[in-house]
């Protein structure tokens, strides 16, 4: 009997694995979908899109932030404005400098304007005392009074012409520093360069920043990819321009059109968590694939980053999708 017995506990064990991995081989062929044909390659990772920092340019105290996270924000729109009390106050001092240095020009050009019409006389003179000289009706002294006056109005021209060379450039140098204080005031109006999404508000009214402190990031929603892994072996005949289909977890039934804009130039190992180990030892090429910009547009609001799914790149031009991939987008 304890025979029997354990033969037949023998026979149930053995009758379950086998139902377990029958079970396991029905839910992995449900899970892979589809098998794809010759000339499509297939591999997963999630959807991304660059990301731009919103800086700051000088350091001082966040006076404002116009938006929050998730907001869908314009090209060239303010975001944020830094305090500007400092450089306000510079611009009138540079205003006030700049009013001397131009009273002091208007100054020196008037005096050289008198001191011309003395010189211009005195070379009148001058030419008169030579000629009354050469006729010996006035004596040399009197030739030599007239040409040190010349010399000497001559010199006082040259001095203020130097004034006012010297008014112009500092009122060069006080133009320059005005641009650099409004283009400094203008920088503190943080603008997106891009449209896009907020994804992160990364700095309150109040703080302090430093140069180059983050305050936003934005997602520029018109360049949006996927990166994936495909082995050495295939991804040589992958080209940029490449046909390819993402297909999200969130929407299975629907695929998505883009291309082939970037294939490394370099083996690299795979991150752990986009294959299996047997599949990570293998070197892999790091492939993108970016979603139509007109398309994008048009789905705006459906836009996320991080989400989940696979992707499959047509090697074959003159191929066709099969019919789960050709349920998609419209460009």
């Amino acid at each position: 009997m304890p025979q029997e017995f354990a033969q037949k506990k023998i026979a149930t064990a053995a009758g379950t694995v086998l139902l377990l991995s029958l079970f396991a081989v029905l839910v992995w062929k449900l899970n892979a979908g589809p098998e794809l044909p010759d000339g499509i390659l297939s591999g997963n990772g999630r959807i991304e899109a660059t990301e731009y920092d919103i800086c700051t340019k000088q350091a001082g105290r966040l006076d404002s932030v116009y938006v929050q996270e998730g907001d869908t924000v314009s090209p060239r729109q303010v975001l944020a404005l830094m305090n500007t009390d400092d450089l306000n106050a510079n611009l009138l001092e540079c205003q006030a400098q700049m009013r001397v240095a131009e009273n002091e020009r208007t100054r020196a050009q008037a005096l050289s304007a008198a001191q011309r019409s003395e010189q211009g006389l005195a070379e009148r003179d001058y030419e008169r005392y030579r000629s009354l000289y050469a006729q010996d009706v006035v004596p040399k002294q009197t030739l030599d009074q007239a040409s040190t006056r010349r010399s000497a109005l001559a010199a006082d021209v040259r001095a203020v012409e130097a004034q006012i060379a010297g008014a112009s450039s500092s009122i060069d140098v006080i133009r320059a520093k005005q641009k650099v204080i409004s283009n400094n005031i203008d920088d503190a109006r943080l603008r997106t360069p891009v449209g896009g999404r907020v994804l992160y508000r990364l700095t309150e009214p109040g703080e302090v920043i430093g140069a180059g402190g983050k305050v936003l990031t934005v997602l520029d929603l018109s360049d949006v990819y996927m990166t994936i892994f495909l082995p050495s072996s295939k991804a040589g005949s992958v080209t940029v321009g490449t046909d390819a289909r993402i297909v999200l977890d969130a929407a299975p039934d629907i695929s998505i059109p883009a291309k082939v804009s970037f294939v490394s130039p370099r083996a690299q190992f795979t991150p752990k968590e986009v294959e299996t180990r047997s599949e990570r030892e293998k070197l892999m090429f790091r492939v993108k694939l970016r979603i139509d910009p007109e398309l994008l547009a048009r789905q705006l609001p459906q836009v996320k980053s991080g989400m989940t799914g696979m992707a499959y790149v047509k090697l074959d031009a003159r191929g066709s999708w099969p019919q789960n991939l050709q349920n998609g987008l419209s460009k």
